[in-house]
């Protein structure tokens, strides 16, 4: 029998575990949660261009409801942080799929533009919860060693979730007046799958830890990961004197709270302006077949999420960060440079854009929760998304008038003036943050 010394001695940190069954139940719990989410809002388009003419939708109601769902995900990500901080993230992470799953059952019943814009709001409202929790929890859980390859999964999730949104409704459009019902329930069939799995997912350990119940996390980690794996071990913190989105702001954390809040910002602007608009943008630009040009730049965007998750673990954050900030910078300075361009050319320097971005939002899904201790985890994730929203729906509004008021290259020439902002900001003050023991930024 193996002595006391001997067994302390095999003793394994836990943020070195091997992986066990429960960090893949979480991690396939996490990635169908965040597949739920884009899923969610990618299928709301299509279904609105068919359900305008019997709800008797006009514009203002089309608008209003096409973006119910980023209103409520800013406000459900924004304000679930501070909640998920002081109360758990298994509260949240276990139901709020099952909601979202029944009020995506309850649209295909709605009669009226109110009715589906009052479900669309709560709707993304859930989603916007579980933007925060799903990348939180798995943060906490996930082996140091691995972190980033599972993480940075969830950005491939959202895309195969948007991507087979516009899938299926496209292929139900033939189905009659009533299609758009059907695409709003299939909304409802990737949440309440996952759900029944969420419910099993205990508490994070390093939350319990963090929030004076060391025994409790001791058991989850002895009963889930192994005898032989030691519990997170930090000072439980004492109750915050302040809110936490003031801790964010004050002089220890304002710092990484500016740099989650920039970086992510200025990734989106120009990935869902561009994005958004693509064929119109290659149009204005004088590309023929600025359809098939979409085609080519929506494929880079999967391929670049694909490299993003291979390269992830591969370099330190802090390059992986400057380095995608710049390159796509520099496509974007060309773009907007370069007039009569060759078509072939044009198409592939979009499709480069593409690729650097969708691989750079690996990042938000990876970087941003290193960035923040446990007890400001999920409120500075929360922030950093709700600064996010505000931006993408800014230059999204913003870039067909852009495009048709000045032109297309003074359009892309904003887009590079935002990622030459987001990469001055970073190299000065981005930390590193790979192989990073959580709890270390807990002391």
């Amino acid at each position: 029998m193996p002595s006391a010394g001997a067994a302390a001695a095999q003793m394994v940190a836990y943020d070195e575990a091997p992986l066990r069954p429960l960090h893949r139940r979480l991690a396939v719990a996490g990635t169908a949660g965040v597949f739920a989410d884009g899923y969610g809002l990618g299928i709301i388009g299509i279904a609105l261009s068919l359900a305008s003419a019997q709800l008797q939708l006009g514009p203002l109601w089309i608008g209003l409801i096409g973006g119910a769902s980023l209103a409520g995900l800013f406000a459900g990500a924004l304000f679930i942080g501070p909640v998920c901080d002081r109360f758990g993230r298994r509260p949240i992470f276990a139901c709020n799929m099952a909601l979202a799953g029944i009020l995506s059952l309850l649209q295909f019943l709605v009669v009226s533009g109110a009715q589906l814009l009052a479900i669309r709001l709560l709707v993304g409202f859930l989603l916007g919860t579980d933007y925060v929790v799903s990348k939180t929890l798995l943060t906490e859980f996930s082996p140091r060693r691995l972190r980033g390859r599972v993480l940075a999964v969830l950005s491939i999730a959202w895309a195969g979730g948007y991507a087979c949104a516009y899938a299926v409704g496209f292929a139900l459009t033939a189905h009659g007046p009533s299609a758009w019902r059907w695409m709003l329930l299939t909304s409802a069939a990737p949440c309440l799958l996952i759900a029944p799995l969420r419910m099993t997912i205990p508490e994070s350990p390093l939350w319990l830890v963090n929030h004076g119940e060391p025994e409790r996390a001791a058991r989850i980690v002895r009963e889930r990961l192994g005898a032989f794996i030691h519990a997170p071990v930090v000072q439980p913190r004492a109750p915050a004197g302040r809110g936490r989105w003031r801790q964010l702001l004050s002089g220890r954390w304002r710092v990484r709270t500016l740099v989650g809040c920039t970086f992510f910002t200025c990734q989106v602007i120009p990935y869902f302006a561009v994005g958004t608009f693509i064929a119109q943008v290659m149009a204005a630009l004088q590309l023929e077949g600025a359809y098939v040009g979409g085609l080519f730049y929506n494929a880079a965007l999967l391929l670049g999420a694909v490299a993003g998750l291979l390269l992830i673990d591969r370099m330190p954050r802090r390059v992986f960060l400057l380095g995608t900030f710049s390159a796509a910078a520099a496509t974007m300075l060309v773009l907007s440079t370069w007039n009569h361009m060759p078509p072939a050319l044009m198409v592939a320097l979009f499709a480069l854009f593409a690729c650097v971005l969708s691989a750079a939002s690996n990042l938000v899904y990876v970087y941003l929760p290193e960035l923040f201790p446990t007890d400001l985890r999920a409120s500075g994730i929360g922030l950093a998304i709700a600064a996010s929203r505000i931006g993408s729906a800014i230059s999204t509004f913003l870039l067909p008038i852009v495009v048709a008021r000045v032109g297309a290259h003074a359009a892309l020439g904003a887009c590079f003036a935002v990622l030459t902002l987001g990469a001055l900001v970073c190299q000065r003050w981005a930390p590193e943050t790979a192989g990073t023991p959580l709890a270390s930024l807990d002391t």
